[in-house]
C-alpha cells in the first residue's frame, strides 16, 4: 500500500502582493511550498510527493525543494489552467501501486503533520473520501438580492454547529479520485467551471465525503494579512516547543 501526496503550488502571488508565485513567497524566511512539503514528509504517512508548479519556475521549485532535504521522492509537474487541471496532471504521474492520494494546497502551508496523518488514516480505515473541517465560530447567513434592488436580504440562518470550513489535505481512494477527475475532465480547462476542490468532484458522483476534525493552523494564506498572521502563528508554535 502506497500513499502519494499531490501538493498544488502553481498559483500566482499577486494577491499576496508578490511577483513570485505564491508558493515561493517566504514565510519566516522559508517558501510556503517548503513549509507544506516538510509537514507532508513529517507526517509519516506519505510515501511520495508530486508538486504542481507554474510554467517557467520548475528549476526554482526544484532548487528550494532539494534544499529542504525531504525524506521522500519528489516529482515536479507544470500545473494546468485551473486547480482541477493541475491535480489531474499530477494524478497521471502516479505509479500504479499508489492506492491512497492526499491532495494539499501549498497555501495551507502550516497544516500540521498530525492533521495530514488523521486524513490518511481515515481513508485507510475505509472512508474513501475524507476532508478536514474546522468548526464555524461566526454566525453564517444565507442571502439573496432584495426585490427592489436594495441591500441583500437574509433568507436563512443555518445552524453553525452543522457547518464546517473545508481545509486540505483531502484524502481519497486513488481509484475513486481517478474516476471523479475523468468524469469532470471536460471542465478542467475552464477556470470558471472547474472544481475548486477534489471532494466536490467526488460528491458529484454521488459518493459520500467524510469529515474529520480540522486544525487552526491549516488556514489558507491568500492576502498579506494572512501571511502576517501565519508568521505570528508560526512564531507562537516555535515558542511553545523551545
Amino acid at each position: 500500500m502506497t500513499t502519494a501526496a499531490i501538493l498544488t503550488a502553481a498559483g500566482g502571488g499577486s494577491r499576496l502582493g508578490h511577483v513570485l508565485p505564491k508558493a515561493l513567497v517566504p514565510l519566516a524566511g522559508v517558501p510556503l511550498v517548503v513549509h507544506a512539503a516538510r509537514r507532508l514528509a513529517g507526517s509519516g504517512v506519505v510515501d511520495l510527493l508530486v508538486v504542481t508548479v507554474p510554467a517557467g519556475f520548475a528549476e526554482e521549485f526544484g532548487r528550494v525543494l532539494d534544499g529542504a532535504r525531504l525524506a521522500l521522492p519528489v516529482t515536479l509537474t507544470v500545473g494546468g489552467s485551473s486547480r482541477q487541471a493541475s491535480v489531474a496532471a499530477a494524478l497521471a504521474l502516479l505509479p500504479p501501486d499508489v492506492d491512497v492520494v492526499l491532495v494539499h494546497d501549498a497555501a495551507r502551508s502550516l497544516a500540521p503533520a498530525s492533521l495530514i496523518a488523521r486524513v490518511a488514516q481515515a481513508v485507510r480505515a475505509g472512508h474513501r473520501a475524507v476532508v478536514p473541517g474546522a468548526a464555524v465560530t461566526d454566525t453564517i447567513v444565507q442571502v439573496a438580492p432584495d426585490a427592489d434592488g436594495g441591500p441583500l436580504e437574509v433568507v436563512a440562518n443555518p445552524d453553525r454547529d452543522a457547518l464546517r470550513l473545508v481545509q486540505t489535505p483531502q484524502g481519497f481512494d486513488r481509484a475513486l479520485l481517478d474516476r471523479a477527475h475523468a468524469a469532470a475532465a471536460a471542465r478542467a480547462g475552464d477556470e470558471d467551471r472547474s472544481a475548486t476542490d477534489d471532494a466536490s468532484l467526488v460528491a458529484e458522483l454521488g459518493e459520500v465525503v467524510h469529515v474529520v476534525p480540522g486544525a487552526a493552523e491549516a488556514v489558507k494564506i491568500t492576502t498579506p494579512r494572512d501571511l502576517a498572521l501565519a508568521e505570528l502563528m508560526l512564531g507562537a508554535a516555535q515558542g511553545e516547543t523551545s
